[in-house]
């Protein structure tokens, strides 16, 4: 069984190993099909999590069928299934009141307990949803990071209309992109890569800017999903009077101007991750309706063996979702 491993920061290889143990009690053991490389995949490989864990097997975005079962497993054999990377304990407060998402004991699949970027993956059958029929392997592969999306909207009002500025043009921010024109916004994204503004463009309606290019301009809705500094600082800028920001990035420290937000009843959330299953069943609905366009979102496609050259690409920053596949 062919399988990715991450022995310590910079150092990701592939290796040949027995397949997995059976599952036992809830788990199922799932045969990979296809893997998403996420940004907190290559911010784990470089070192830059505190909570990261080596060794480790990297991979959180994946899709696969159910080939073993252990005797109080939630599905049978043969079932299509999309993992859901961040685990939940369902017995602490937060769980209680059905915020999985901020469990207070929360492992991440890939960051700090091994992920799936393998031919197999063993994990407890709570963390899987079935597909049936209803997405293809390539379409579903997406549902994890465009659920992160779909948590991030609930939080403010988009409707035809809606002005809404999205800083950071990564996969986060190209689905924000694509959801926010779904559902009939003024849409203008901002990256300082020339390369991310041609997958904007693909996408409909959609305007693609640098940063500076919207200086002094704000909007209804803000999206901050680059994760810097100064992308925070100007997503805060850029709220209308009476608007909203949501920060989906994850950024270091920074201070915020209260009298702006005070003055100018402005509102600024912060949103992590999903919540189970909900936000999983909703992302799958806006998925398998065929007006959301996001295909320009899906740039390349590597085998597994050829996994240094798919890092590599999405090391450089000048594509956007880059899928393993595990059928070849």
């Amino acid at each position: 069984m062919l399988q990715l491993y991450v022995r310590e920061p910079n150092d990701l290889t592939i290796r040949n190993v027995e397949s997995l143990r059976r599952p036992e009690n809830d788990e199922v053991k799932i045969k990979v099909s296809v893997g998403g490389i996420c940004g907190s995949d290559l911010s784990f490989l470089n070192g830059k999590f505190t909570h990261g864990t080596y060794p480790l097997t990297p991979g959180h975005e994946l899709v696969g069928t159910i080939i073993e079962c252990g005797d109080k497993a939630l599905y049978e054999v043969g079932t299509r299934v999309v993992v859901l990377p961040n685990t939940y304990c369902g017995t602490c407060a937060y769980c209680q009141k059905g915020q999985t998402n901020i469990c207070a004991n929360k492992q991440s699949f890939g960051i700090n307990k091994d992920g799936g970027f393998a031919e197999e993956f063993v994990l407890s059958s709570k963390f899987v949803l079935p597909l049936f029929d209803e997405l293809t392997d390539d379409r579903a592969v997406i549902i994890e990071p465009f659920a992160v999306v779909v948590r991030a909207f609930k939080k403010v009002t988009i409707t035809k209309g809606t002005s809404v500025a999205i800083i950071g043009g990564g996969t986060i921010g190209l689905l924000a992109a694509a959801l926010a024109n779904y559902l009939g916004a003024d849409v203008t994204v901002t990256d300082i890569n020339p390369k991310k503004h041609s997958i904007v463009e693909e996408l409909g309606p959609v305007r693609a800017v640098y940063p500076e290019a919207i200086e002094g301009e704000t909007f209804d809705i803000v999206i901050e999903a680059a994760g810097t500094v100064a992308s925070f600082k100007q997503a805060v800028q850029a709220i209308k009077p009476g608007g909203s920001m949501v920060a989906v990035g994850i950024v270091p420290d920074v201070e915020i101007p209260a009298t702006q937000i005070v003055r100018n009843d402005q509102t600024i959330y912060g949103s992590i991750i999903y919540r189970f299953p909900e936000d999983y069943e909703e992302t799958i609905a806006y998925l398998k309706d065929p007006d959301l366009y996001i295909d320009p979102i899906f740039s390349l496609t590597f085998p597994i063996r050829q996994y240094e050259t798919a890092f590599e690409k999405a090391q450089s920053g000048d594509y956007a979702k880059i899928t393993l596949d595990f059928k070849k």
